[in-house]
């Protein structure tokens, strides 16, 4: 099964590396035509340190589906970023979405707490009609190192739906290159999750050569338009899904390895 149970821990061990939240909404030109002075202050007192970046989009199909169909190369936008002192925080925002990120995701009330006070200041100063996309993503590599099992197969951490031909006998991991799980599904209500499952090298360090478990859930609300008031509650519910898929991925073994203590 791909969702389980949500059954909430805090783990001691976790190998979560990053959760991300981003809310898409229609573009506002004021943001990138002149630097988010007033918005900055606002939030200085937590994320003090500033960075801009100058990001290349995509191109635009023009005249889809028909003979004169071309790309047409589009304008980069600026992507500001706020960083809290530590740099494990950070608020990025653009013409066309905010996101919240940090590398030391502990639980969901804390991090709600963290997105409730940016997105309130934010709606305040730039008032977006409504948003378009909410999106949550959790980031997990599991380390056989990190957590003392290094003498343990992948088969006895990762439940075999998230696994695929690994979960099999006559396979030895050792012997296979590539193997992961790769999906895209509705999950009624305009919700949607993005799953990557899978052993993969981090490049956060290239020195470190370990291959993790790569447990990539991204989870969505997409609509032409969400009210902001209806937000938390869309939030609560793709956070409810994360919590149901990793307790179906991970294995009992694999957690006890982390040092749960329940929540709640």
């Amino acid at each position: 099964m791909l969702f389980s149970d949500n059954s909430r821990y805090s783990y001691a061990r976790s190998q979560l590396i990053e959760t991300i939240c981003q809310l898409r909404f229609p573009t506002i030109l004021s943001i990138g035509s002149t630097t988010p002075a007033q918005f900055q202050e606002a939030i200085r007192a937590d994320f003090p340190r500033y960075v801009a970046r100058q990001e290349q989009q995509p191109p635009r199909v023009i005249n889809p589906n028909t003979p004169q169909a071309k790309l047409e190369q589009q304008p980069p936008i600026t992507n500001y970023n706020f960083i809290s002192t530590d740099g494990r925080w950070k608020v990025n925002l653009t013409q066309n979405f905010i996101a919240l990120s940090t590398l030391s995701y502990t639980r969901w009330e804390e991090f709600a707490q963290k997105l409730d006070k940016v997105l309130a200041l934010f709606i305040q100063i730039y008032q977006p009609a409504f948003f378009e996309r909410i999106g949550l993503r959790y980031v997990n590599a599991f380390s056989r190192n990190a957590l003392g099992l290094q003498g343990e197969l992948w088969d006895d951490l990762i439940n075999s739906p998230f696994i695929g031909a690994l979960s099999e006998p006559d396979v030895d991991e050792r012997l296979v290159g590539k193997n992961s799980l790769d999906i895209e599904m509705s999950l009624g209500e305009q919700r949607r999750m993005k799953l990557h499952a899978g052993p993969g090298i981090l490049n956060v360090n290239k020195q470190d050569k370990e291959p993790r478990f790569i447990l990539d859930g991204d989870f969505s609300v997409v609509d032409k338009q969400i009210p902001a008031d209806q937000i938390a509650g869309d939030l609560n519910a793709l956070h409810d899904y994360a919590v149901r898929l990793f307790n179906a991925a991970a294995t009992q073994e694999l957690k006890d390895a982390m040092g749960p203590t329940p929540l709640d």
